[in-house]
């Protein structure tokens, strides 16, 4: 199947660079809501037989238009909701106790799946619950999924499940508001990454934009 994994429109959060990773979570701004408007024109060109969003709130805002414009429901699961921050919530994301949590996130993309968010969730947790809703989406017979997600979560999950991609990669490339990742593949065969955020991705590193800064609106 076609993986479509989008993050989702800016949010008051992402302004402010804040881990808002809890159920129901921070709406879309005004530019999100734009974002969000503009996903069915950018996506023109995929067949797309079914739309997902996590639980939290900004991802159904994103997904609706889409959705609507295929004449789809949006199917809500919990599994593909942000990697969470647990004592890390609501916390400044680029300073002091708030940079553990990209370097759990870090940790988790190099293999150490079995280290724990400080008051949260494994990497193991994290990727089967991913992994969980991925599959039902490939045993529902759609050629073509898209999944509106979170940006720590898509990053972990493709770095991790693609097999031309690395840590080197997953670290450094963030992806912003509505970003896509498209990949192809199967559970149990695994998956490509076929371009991300536009550009073709390269092992190592390679390909696209690399460490850019936090600004706001820009993925952790």
């Amino acid at each position: 199947m076609r993986l479509i994994l989008i993050r989702h429109g800016q949010t008051g959060a992402n302004v402010d660079l804040l881990l808002d990773t809890a159920v129901p979570g921070t709406g879309l701004t005004d530019l999100g809501r734009r974002q969000a408007a503009a996903l069915p024109a950018a996506l023109a060109d995929e067949d797309i037989g079914a739309v997902y969003a996590s639980t939290l709130t900004r991802t159904q805002d994103t997904a609706a238009p889409l959705a609507a414009a295929r004449v789809l429901g949006v199917r809500v699961r919990d599994g593909i909701r942000e990697l969470a921050a647990g004592d890390l919530e609501m916390l400044p994301g680029y300073l002091g106790d708030g940079e553990r949590y990209m370097r759990t996130v870090v940790a988790w993309m190099s293999g150490d799946t079995a280290l724990r968010m400080p008051g949260g969730e494994t990497g193991d947790e994290a990727l089967a619950r991913y992994d969980a809703v991925v599959a039902e989406a490939a045993a529902s017979g759609a050629g073509t999924v898209a999944m509106v997600s979170h940006g720590a979560a898509i990053r972990l999950w493709a770095t991790v499940r693609a097999d031309n991609l690395d840590v080197t990669f997953g670290a450094s490339h963030r992806l912003e508001n509505t970003g896509i990742v498209l990949l192809e593949g199967a559970p149990g065969t695994g998956f490509k990454a076929l371009s991300w955020q536009g550009e073709a991705p390269g092992p190592h590193g390679e390909g696209g934009p690399m460490g850019r800064p936090l600004r706001a609106g820009g993925g952790f």
